[in-house]
């Protein structure tokens, strides 16, 4: 099954169309969900849809809260107040999931997306 992903309102409009042009679906939130929905609406509506969440909120990298075993996939960019390296992270990100095509590869999986590593938590 190829990929699609549940884009939080927090995700740049670049990130969001350098995932559609590297022919990925990108569902958005605000055509799903109010977009000041609770962090508990917006994952499980990605859970309905059986969408990867992506998210620039530190809430979903908390896995005492979000416990990756839970849910089918969280993408965590951390971008750090530093916009200047979402070229880098867009980069990092596409490379790895050109490299797992499958999602159920990311299943009870959390990556944490940086511009120079991916970090996997499981839990």
């Amino acid at each position: 099954m190829g990929l699609k992903f549940f884009a939080d309102h927090c995700v740049p409009n670049s990130i969001i169309q350098a995932l559609r042009d590297a022919g990925y679906e990108v569902l958005l939130l605000k055509d799903h969900i109010p977009t000041e929905s609770s962090d508990a609406v917006v994952i499980s509506k990605a859970q309905e849809l059986d969408a990867i969440l992506v998210s620039l909120n530190g809430d979903f990298a908390d896995i005492a809260n979000y416990p990756p075993a839970q849910y089918k996939g969280i993408i965590a960019l951390q971008v750090r107040n530093h916009p200047e390296i979402i070229s880098q992270l867009i980069s990092r990100l596409k490379d790895f999931l050109s490299s797992h095509p499958d999602i159920n590869y990311f299943a009870g999986k959390l990556l944490l997306v940086e511009a120079h590593r991916i970090r996997i938590r499981v839990k």
